[in-house]
This record gives structure tokens, sequence and C-alpha cells, in this order.
């Protein structure tokens, strides 16, 4: 695991682990600080806390923000009355809820309350606040963590590490289940108005799916503006319906009484507690508005939230209490029941619609989420393209996007049913749910200095409801809780092993080059002199404390320098933008007329680093003479990675770690190099 250090100062990036990478809009300034202790350049915590670093989205809320946040942020947790309802009372359950008056009041009761308390007080009220400079999601908080706690208490920053990385596993697992479950449930509307179509239920889905991501790669900002009519249109539409269930049966609005959740609770034990592994259907979603804040900002959630999202779903929870009050044999299909037979064809287009949107949700937080992994050093280098200028944090990954559509395909046509799916997706979501609680009461202790008595007692009731749906769906798991659970130890496997194996490789690499120091007053002792050819020479490295390996080899085998020759690193702050002004560092290395300079760029983890546009902003004081940078010529240091013999880690992580490594993106392409310009020169690194 990542120590305090490596927390708190420059992250180092290497050629088999880069930033997170995106461009945005106007950079953030950022004070630098000379510490003799810790060097220039690192932050203190005080610098940290400021507001200079805090990036939270637009300072202005805009409506269109708002609108977009509605069609990326709420499609999960807004289609969830599609299904929450019919699969609490459904009677192929192993422990079905019995269906009569006493049990509709309880089971609408307990989740409007659980709605109330874990999305709009734990999540829209609570944790939304602990962002990562205007970042949310586990990734952030394992970055807070780190960034407050980790120098002082290294066992337990490990340990809430781990479990951190465990939230993320179980969130890819989530975003694998969730466009299965949700357009599936949506399409099987389809059976409610003809029968006879039953079997191109999965079909249609399957081409749903496809197109669904294939328009990933315009970006959060286009989708949003495509699909958040749609949302409106779509909560309206479940508030209305629900309205005239009301309305029929008024006496269900008893159920906003938290007495009943309460006698159901007790009074029922037997069968309420294990429809808990249902009732969270009704908040699955909660998670992606933590993971998704970065593509809007907490403001527009929240508004979008409490406005519309919230009202629509409960009014439809109670409308299909009300159905339920009044016609028990409506428990195979009460959303769609609820909705007139004129409209319900019109519905099932339009919570197709609303479903394929909630997938969404839980797609765009796999791209923050898998960004942040790989910014943190838990992946490899991934290409992320950024989809937005004026909005930080709406990011592409194609490769997480390629791996989803396979893996939810693959849902698809093994599972074939919502109701299959239901608790392998209460699983992901309400261990998701429960480490994410726990990390924030952790850092509200920590970093916010809350009372021990507040986050005892209040923190304390929060994690025990968290906890009682997290033991309701553990005992689901031969009935499909299982596939979370499998998903996620392969996700946290193959992090963990990223993270080990990346930290052997470096040790490696620093033996094989050996100091920088030594190696320029080497060059410099050296007599005969080396040769020096016309022209301009990059050479990128980790960092300013070993040679690159590629300018060893370039002298010991060509005995030769250029003219200019510039060793180049790439650091990036916890910090999401870095200003222009303080971007380049530059370092003459001892010999003030040597021609050879190393040079630290300084990005923001929301930044796409472009070594040429980094080397543009230098001038000739600088550089010991003007460099040539439209004919530099760029030298890379590639490894090769090979299984050895020595115990470094377990045979079969060695095996996953080489192969993971084929996934990284090519290292010339992420930091804008021209390729017709760029030298590759490997080694080999035994792991």
């Amino acid at each position: 695991m990542p120590g305090p250090a490596d927390i708190l100062s420059y992250r180092r990036i290497d050629l088999t682990r880069p930033p997170h990478s995106t461009i945005t809009a106007q950079p953030v300034a950022v004070r630098w600080v000379e510490d003799t202790k810790r060097g220039p350049g690192v932050h203190t915590k005080a610098e940290l806390a400021s507001p200079l670093h805090a990036v939270a989205g637009p300072a202005r809320l805009h409506p269109a923000l708002v609108v977009g946040a509605l069609g990326v942020v709420f499609g999960d947790i807004g289609t969830s009355p599609i299904y929450t309802v019919q699969t609490v009372f459904s009677p192929r359950d192993p422990h079905p809820v019995p269906i009569n008056a006493d049990n509709v009041y309880g089971v609408v009761s307990v989740i409007f309350w659980s709605v109330m308390v874990i999305v709009t007080l734990t999540y829209v009220t609570l944790v939304m606040r602990a962002d990562n400079n205007g970042e949310g999601g586990i990734m952030a908080l394992i970055t807070l963590l780190g960034r407050w706690n980790g120098e002082r208490r290294r066992r337990t920053f490990t340990a809430l590490t781990a479990l951190g990385l465990l939230g993320a596993a179980l969130f890819f697992g989530d975003s694998m289940i969730t466009p299965a479950i949700s357009v599936l449930s949506a399409v099987e509307g389809i059976k409610v108005i003809e029968p006879q179509l039953t079997g191109w239920i999965v079909p249609i889905t399957a081409v749903i799916i496809v197109a669904l991501f294939a328009v990933q790669r315009h970006g959060t900002a286009s989708v949003g503006r495509l699909f958040g009519p749609v949302m409106i249109a779509w909560f309206t539409s479940i508030g209305a319906i629900g309205v005239s269930g009301i309305a029929d049966h008024p006496e269900i609005l008893k159920a906003l009484s938290p007495v009943y959740a309460l006698k159901f609770m007790v009074g029922h034990f037997e069968f309420a507690f294990f429809a808990l592994a249902a009732i969270v259907l009704a908040v699955t979603g909660a998670e992606a508005l933590y993971a998704d804040m970065g593509h809007f900002g907490r403001r527009a959630i929240t508004w979008g939230w409490l406005l519309l999202v919230l009202p629509g779903c409960v009014l439809n929870y109670l409308g299909q209490g009300a159905l339920l009050l009044g016609d028990t044999s409506a428990v195979g299909a009460p959303f769609f029941l609820l909705t007139p037979s004129w409209a319900r064809l019109p519905m099932v287009l339009l919570a197709t619609v609303a479903t394929v949107i909630a997938s969404q949700a839980v797609i765009t937080g796999a791209f923050s989420v898998a960004s942040q992994a790989a910014q943190l050093g838990y992946l490899p280098r991934l290409r992320i393209a950024h989809t937005s200028e004026s909005t930080i944090g709406q990011i592409y990954v194609p490769w997480v996007n390629g791996l989803l559509l396979v893996s939810v395909l693959t849902l698809v046509f093994a599972f074939r049913s919502a109701e299959a799916l239901a608790f392998a997706f209460g699983m992901a979501v309400t261990g998701t749910i429960t480490i994410t609680t726990l990390l924030f009461l952790y850092l509200a202790r920590t970093q916010w200095r809350a009372r021990l008595w507040v986050v005892v007692l209040s923190g304390g009731a929060l994690l025990l409801v968290d906890v009682m749906f997290l033991a309701a769906n553990l005992t689901k798991l031969v009935h499909g809780a299982w596939l979370p659970l499998l998903i996620a130890v392969i996700a946290f496997n193959v992090m963990t092993t990223w993270q080990q194996g990346r930290e052997i490789v470096t040790a490696a690499r620093e033996q094989m080059e050996g100091p920088l120091r030594e190696f320029i007053d080497s060059i410099s002792r050296c007599q005969p002199p080396f040769m020096r050819v016309p022209g301009t020479a990059i050479f990128l490295n980790r960092g300013k404390e070993t040679a690159p390996l590629a300018m060893r080899a370039n002298v010991k085998h060509n005995a030769v320098l250029h003219e200019h020759v510039v060793i180049m690193a790439i650091k990036t702050l916890p910090v999401p933008r870095v200003a222009t002004s303080q971007r380049m560092e530059v370092d003459a290395l001892g010999y003030a007329k040597d021609g050879i300079i190393h040079v630290t760029a300084h990005y923001g983890y929301m930044e796409t680093p472009n070594v040429p546009a980094a080397l543009g902003l230098l001038d000739a004081a600088q550089t010991e003479g003007s460099i040539a940078v439209d004919d530099a010529s760029y030298f890379l240091s590639k490894v090769e990675l090979v299984k050895g013999g020595a115990p470094t880690m377990a045979s079969w992580r060695k095996r996953l770690f080489i192969a993971t490594s084929y996934s990284a993106a090519d290292a010339a392409e992420y930091f804008g190099l021209p390729l017709e310009r760029t030298v590759i020169m490997g080694a080999r690194v035994e792991v």
C-alpha cells in the first residue's frame, strides 16, 4: 500500500503509472512552499484544505447542469420503482413476504425511510461533502484518508485503504449488474401488454445495451443533454401515476410514519429481515450519486434529488402500495399495472429509455473510479479521453467501456431476467454503501474533528442500517449474491497485485538506473569528452533521483550526446489543476553550461500531460540555450516484464501483473509525443 509520504508529496509518474488525466477548464492557481525537510513543491495540510484547491463545480448553479445531472446521475435510483416492490412480494423469493394490508404498509414505510436515511441523509447531506477537490467516490475517500491520517496511523490507513479498494471493486460489480437488471426490468414490461413477445425480451435488451455503450465516446455532457429531458418526463410521469393510485386509497399515506416501518421490522422479523435484501433495491444508485459528483458537482445533484427525483420516487412507491391495498393480485407487476391501460405501452417505452439512462449513472461512475485508481497506482495507465472543456471530471475510458459491455451482455444472456439478478444487485450495492459510510465516519472524526459521541451515536445508527441491509443480502449468497462478491474479489486482486508489482518494478528500475547526479558527474569528468551532435534530446524519466535508462544506453552504446539534453519528469499533485505559471521547474543538475538540464512538469490529477506543450513554456535562460521543441527527439525507457524466480510475489500474482500490464495505454500517445520523432529503448525486469 502507498505510504503517507507518497500521498502528501508529488506523485511520481513512470511509464507504468501515470496520473489520472483530463484536460480541464481554466487552471486553479497553486501556491508552492519551500520547506527544508520536505523540499520544494510539497503542499502543507493547510494549503490542501484551502479553498484555492477546492473544485466542486461551477460557482453558479446553472439549470442546464441540473438537467444534465438528471440525465446521467439519477437514472439508476430513479428506475428502482420498476422492480423493488415486485421483488419484495415475489412468491419465488426464498423468504417471501405474505401479501396483506399490514405488510404493504410496513414495506412501503421501510422503503420510504430507507431512501430518506441512506440517500438523503447519508449520501446527499453528509458523504457528498467529503470531496477530493470536487471528485467523489470511494477512491476520493482513500486519497483524503491518506492525505490526513496516513503519516500517524500507517496500519490503520493500510487497513482502510484495503477496505476502500474492496468497496471500489464492489462498485465495478455494480457497474456490470445495473445495466443488465435495469434494461431487462423495463423490457419485461412488454409481457404485461403482449405475453407472446416474452421470447424477444433478451434480444431487445442486448441491442439496447450495445447502443448505450456505443454512445459513451460522445461524453457525459452530450449524453446528459439528450437524457435530461427524458428523465424529467420520467419522474413527472411516475409521480403522476403514483398520485392517481394514492387518490384511490389515500390511507396509504399512513406509511410515511416510521411507526409502520418499526412495527413491520419488529413484529415480523422472521421474514422482514430477509425482505431487506429486496427493499435495498430502492436505494440502488445512491453510490453512483457520490461517484458521479465530479461530473456535475454536489449542488446540481442535491437540487436535482430534492426537487424532482425524491418526490417522484416516493409518490410512485406510495401509489404502488395503494394499488396493492385494493388488488393484491397486482403484485406480479405493480409498477406497470398502476399505469392506466391506455398509457402502458408509452410507459414501457419511457421505462426502457429511463433504464438505459439508469445504466449511464454507474457507467460514468466506473470511468471515474477506474481513472482515479490509475492515478493512485492501483491500475495501469489507461487511455482517458476528456469530453468537456468546461466541467471537470467528464471523461471517457475506452478500455473500461469495452470491458463493461462484454460483462453486461454476458449477464443478460446468463440470467435472462431481472428477478434472477435482483439479489446479486443488492449485494453489490449494500457492500459499497456500508464501506463508504465506514470510511466517511472515520474521516469525519479524524479530519473534521467531529465529537466522538456524535460519531458513535449518529454514525453508529447510520452504520447499523447499512449493516442490516448487508447482512440480509448475505443470506442470498446461493441465490445470486455470490456474483458481485466474485467480481469484487477479482477486481480487488487485480488492483492490489498491480500496486504490489509496480513497487517491485520501481525498485528494480532504480537499481538499474543509478543516481542521476553521479551519472551527470561521470559525463562531465569523461575524457575525452563525449561527442556532441546538433539538436535536442528529451529523455522522459520517473523523477530526479535516478538516470533515464534510455540516456544511459545512448551514452554507453553510441558514445554521443545531443547539444541540448532535457531530462523530463511528469509529476502530479492531489489537486485537479495547476496554473500554467507554476507548471515547470528547472534544475541545472550542478553544471550551468553543459547543456544538460532536468525539468519537472507539474500537473493536477485532472489534467492530461502534454510534453511538447510543457516544453514550449520554457525560455532560453532556463534551458542553457534555445531548444528546438519542434525538431526535438524524444526517448522513452520501456521495461519488458518477465516472470522471475525471486519470491517477490506469489506465482499467480506475477502472471496476473504481467497480463495486466498489456492493458496499459501507449506512453508516447499518452504524453502527447510526436510518434515520428520518438525512440523507445528497453530493458528487461524480472518480477
